[in-house]
């Protein structure tokens, strides 16, 4: 079967770059402070537990913020798959693409490790990054990249086991309660790794269970550019999604284990993907099927250049745009008209964000996309 029949003429599945653009798109929201700036207005519910879904959960459970990092692992291992069976058609074998991947991979993780330097303002080394994480991934699905659907799956159900049962048997004095923050086997690695835990409970070794994502990812991207009718796509994606969510909230309301993101917990990686999954499947329908495009490009300019947007907001957005965009817009109507430090910052927040959005939409029209 030929793996790129019935891919659009562009030769994008544009629910792809939409779904990435909207990623990217919130990921920037955060970064601006915009989630904080709303948080601070301390509105009464149900607005202020809309707004709460905009951060992590604290530790067990899901919220609507934890499926980011899944979505960006997902659609990572979609394009994975489509870029290498582009590739293949130009008879680029699989181990002359392997070359590619681990140089991107060290890419990732080389820009991963430095943005935490960043953070700290001092050379560190961290491991907690998204990128660092996704340098990994991106290896492990590639591994398997040629296998049979249920091969790989195979693969990822034996990644959560493997991880499971390394979290209930490795038990190291002192880190010895498997859910338990900071308590775990997978802040005892970190010791090892960088002689350091995260205070908020990341642990390094999520690389390893949340290679589900991306692994997952490739499965849906080989299938939205096989040769299935859209029926067919839309009914294994809405199953798949399904499966997760009930398999991970199950595990979770069994008290077998419990679904927590910092750890990657198996119950975590089920559930957040089913939600994803569902997801992608709505903006299939949407964009793909139903041709409802005509404001796609509001996201797609985003998702077009998501890792250099990424990186730009991280770096030259938090650590001088953030402040030099306020100065002129929040703080200086804070000054001159006495508006409130709450809508002060919104505003400043969002014109950051308009301005970050902007800047891709330059690069697209200039057609200028940077790739790792």
């Amino acid at each position: 079967m030929n793996t790129t029949d019935h891919l659009p003429v562009a030769g994008r599945v544009m629910s792809l770059d939409v779904m990435r653009g909207l990623i990217m798109l919130l990921l920037c929201a955060e970064s601006c402070m915009l989630y904080i700036a709303l948080q601070n207005f301390d509105l009464p519910a149900p607005f202020s537990s809309v707004v709460n879904q905009f951060f992590h959960h604290p530790w067990n459970g899901l919220r609507f913020w934890d499926l980011v990092q899944p979505a960006f692992m997902l659609m990572a291992g979609a394009a994975l798959y489509i870029s290498y069976s582009r590739k293949l058609l130009k008879g680029v074998s699989w181990r002359q693409n392997f070359r590619h991947i681990a140089s991107r991979s060290l890419k990732l993780f080389i820009c991963g490790v430095a943005l935490h330097c960043v953070y700290a303002g001092k050379p560190v080394f961290e491991l907690w990054n998204v990128l660092t994480q996704l340098a990994v991934t991106t290896l492990i699905a590639y591994l398997i990249i040629e296998w049979s659907y249920k091969s790989q799956i195979i693969a990822s159900i034996f990644i959560l086991l493997l991880t499971e049962l390394a979290y209930r048997f490795i038990l190291i004095p002192g880190y010895n309660q498997p859910f338990v923050q900071s308590l775990n086997l997978g802040s005892y690695v970190d010791t090892l790794l960088m002689g350091k835990i995260n205070s908020d409970g990341w642990v390094a070794i999520n690389a390893i269970p949340t290679a589900v994502h991306t692994i997952w990812g490739v499965l849906a991207g080989k299938l939205l550019v096989s040769g299935q009718s859209n029926t067919s796509k839309i009914k294994y994606l809405v199953i798949a999604g399904i499966a997760g969510l009930l398999i991970g909230y199950g595990l979770d309301l069994l008290h077998i284990t419990p679904i927590i993101k910092r750890i990657s917990t198996s119950s975590f990686a089920f559930a957040s993907a089913g939600w994803v999954l569902l997801m992608l499947t709505a903006v299939y329908w949407l964009v793909d099927v139903r041709q409802n495009s005509k404001y796609a490009w509001v996201f797609t300019v985003m998702g077009m250049n998501a890792i250099f947007i990424y990186l730009f907001f991280e770096t030259v957005g938090m650590e001088w745009l953030d402040k030099t965009i306020a100065i002129f817009t929040g703080d200086l109507l804070h000054m001159c008209f006495g508006l409130t430090s709450n809508w002060a910052a919104l505003i400043s927040a969002l014109a950051v964000l308009f301005f970050e959005w902007a800047l891709c939409y330059w690069l697209y029209k200039k057609k200028i996309f940077f790739k790792l």
